[in-house]
């Protein structure tokens, strides 16, 4: 038989181990509240990804999709990944990748949506897009459109380029620190790029 002075050790044990198990768990809670840490690659800080014009061939309400390969394209392929960071180097989830380009001669579709789409960073702040390598035309170099936009904050747009390409230097947008790391696979090309975002603009 418990005595009145078991029970209450009994109680106040018992009331110990119901606030150790909420305190875990605003513990957990808060834990997952944190913003992601800083990715190796990017040491703490970084400037935003400079912006480029829109140009005349954007349209909007793009399908949602990672691949812009479909029947009929033609051209070499290229897988893109990267990751959407802010200016203090944490990834962003859910940001919005809106990407359109011209085909393997330099033409855009204005009337449908070949070579055109958008999709969302993982809970990590990557993406990854295939698709081909635009050609040139009259001007402009190779490159694609990007339209970058993190959860309820403003939209970043700019361009990506192409390493060694000699219309580079004759492209009046061509802008160096919007290169891509370029690389040979068995398949085609793998480039590889980082967005970075000022958060503070909305």
């Amino acid at each position: 038989m418990r005595t009145n002075g078991s029970r209450r050790e009994f109680l106040k044990v018992a009331a110990g181990l119901s606030a150790l198990a909420a305190g875990s768990r605003a513990v957990d809670a808060a834990a997952q509240a944190q913003p992601l840490r800083p990715t190796p690659s990017c040491p703490g800080s970084a400037a935003p990804t400079a912006r480029q014009t829109e140009g005349p061939y954007f349209k909007p309400d793009s399908p949602l999709r990672a691949s812009l390969l479909e029947p009929g394209i033609v051209g070499t392929q290229i897988v893109v990944t990267g990751m959407v960071l802010s200016t203090t180097c944490q990834p962003i989830a859910r940001a919005l990748i809106d990407v359109w380009h011209a085909d393997d001669r330099g033409g855009y579709d204005n009337t449908g949506f070949r070579l055109r789409g958008h999709q969302f960073t993982d809970d990590q702040g990557r993406y990854r897009l295939e698709t081909i390598v635009p050609g040139v035309y009259v001007g402009r170099t190779r490159h694609f459109h990007v339209k970058v936009q993190p959860p309820n904050r403003s939209v970043l747009t700019t361009q990506l380029y192409f390493p060694g390409e000699a219309v580079n230097a004759r492209d009046p947008i061509f802008s160096p620190e919007l290169v891509m790391r370029v690389s040979e696979t068995t398949t085609g090309k793998a480039g590889t790029f980082d967005f970075v975002v000022d958060l503070g603009r909305r």
